[in-house]
């Protein structure tokens, strides 16, 4: 395998620090001066400007291979360096969760219809969606778990249940949740389930409250809601009933890929941070670079970034070349493996940064609150710790010791 980056992969990320460097960044601080101003969930106007910016420069919808052209090897370089300013750049671009997801979802399983009517402006930007799956009385992270109910009557379906953690539906933009839930309770355990569209404005969908993560409000945010007797034409279930476990599969495995780099470009940031702060901050009579337990955390965080980046671009190959299917304990690894890693790095920034690592005066505080979360997003590490051991197991290695040997105590040893 070979991750030497494509000319186009090259010539796409140099317009993408350009942007970055020219636009997105010193755009950070008008941003959340907006949101201090206006309240958590107001859509700044800059995100706009960087908008039509990023459609200028050729940088829009580039986590579709089939609309941008980009293998996911090449794709997994731009979403780093998204991923250096997170809460701004992905949206600038139009690569922002939960939209990606829901996007590739359109694509994929979505009628012609249902393209039309919320692909299509999505991926133009003129609405958002949110995805309702997680619930707040049942362990989630099995997903047969899910009791919200979804049931046939005639020509519609009536969709029953409260969903939390609702990413995306406190944007006012928000115009579609794409909802997973029981259609067959009696069915096998990975049949029961299916996903369907349900338009923000329906009867009986209720906005309860917004979640914080660790005290920050997402703008577009990670609500509570109830679904009373809510009812929608039977045309907007997405694929067919009982198709909603795997094509909850088919989503999150691209956008763990995702995830995984912006952690990468969270991370780096947060070396460069520690970087500068090292070389300009004075203690004990010389500067913190000339300190070798300070050495010791930027060496061991540019070991560990790059470590995982390769781990991840392994990961995107696989995709291109056998499909999510084919990358499926990969994935589950680069999901531990991506937000554990930009927690300590952002960790050891904060330990550089001191007192000033846990204020709002530098993006850290809110990395390491992001990073830890995303090891509960898209299913908690001991889930995909546990799809991996499974895998491990069932395979059969070149060369096994056998015999009993393996577990008796060697001679002359207790």
């Amino acid at each position: 395998m070979d991750f030497t980056p494509s000319a186009r992969a090259s010539e796409t990320c140099a317009r993408m620090w350009d942007f970055m460097r020219e636009e997105v960044l010193p755009a950070e601080l008008l941003y959340h001066r907006h949101l201090a101003e206006h309240g958590p969930h107001a859509h700044p106007p800059v995100m706009r400007e960087l908008q039509d910016s990023a459609r200028r420069r050729g940088l829009w919808n580039l986590f579709l291979p089939d609309v941008s052209g980009l293998t996911n090897l090449e794709y997994a370089a731009v979403a780093e360096i998204s991923g250096w300013s997170p809460v701004i750049a992905p949206e600038a671009i139009n690569c922002q969760a939960p939209d990606t997801g829901n996007m590739e979802l359109l694509h994929m399983f979505g009628t012609p219809e249902q393209k039309q009517r919320w692909l299509e402006p999505l991926l133009t930007a003129e609405i958002r969606s949110a995805f309702a799956m997680t619930e707040p009385g049942v362990a989630s992270s099995d997903a047969t778990n899910i009791r919200t109910r979804i049931r046939r009557d005639g020509d519609e379906y009536v969709v029953d249940g409260r969903k939390w953690w609702t990413s995306g539906a406190m944007d006012n933009r928000c115009r579609v949740f794409i909802v997973m839930g029981q259609t067959d309770p009696a069915a096998e355990p990975h049949r029961r389930q299916s996903m369907i569209l349900v338009p923000r404005d329906t009867a009986g969908v209720t906005v309860e409250r917004d979640l914080p993560l660790f005290g920050y409000h997402d703008q577009h945010g990670h609500a509570e809601v109830v679904f009373h007797e809510v009812r929608v034409p039977a045309a907007n279930l997405l694929g067919s009933e009982g198709d909603g476990f795997a094509i909850a599969q088919a989503r999150l495995g691209p956008g763990r890929i995702h995830h995984a780099m912006r952690a990468v470009g969270m991370a780096e940031r947060a070396l460069a941070l520690m970087v500068e702060r090292a070389g300009s901050r004075i203690a004990f009579g010389r500067p913190l670079a000339e300190q070798g337990g300070v050495r010791d955390l930027i060496a061991q965080s540019r070991i560990d970034i790059d470590q995982v980046r390769l781990y991840i671009h392994k990961t995107a190959w696989l995709i291109d070349r056998y499909g999510a299917k084919g990358a499926r304990t990969e994935i589950s690894g680069i999901k531990v493996a991506a937000p554990a890693m930009a927690t300590a790095v952002v960790d050891r920034a904060i330990e550089v940064f001191g007192a000033a690592g846990i204020s709002d005066d530098t993006p850290l505080a809110y990395f390491y609150a992001w990073a830890r979360a995303l090891r509960i997003v898209d299913g908690p590490d001991a889930v995909h710790r546990r799809a991996i051991a499974r895998e491990v197991l069932r395979r059969t290695p070149p060369y096994t010791e056998g015999g009993q040997h393996m577990t008796a105590a060697p001679s002359g040893r207790n």
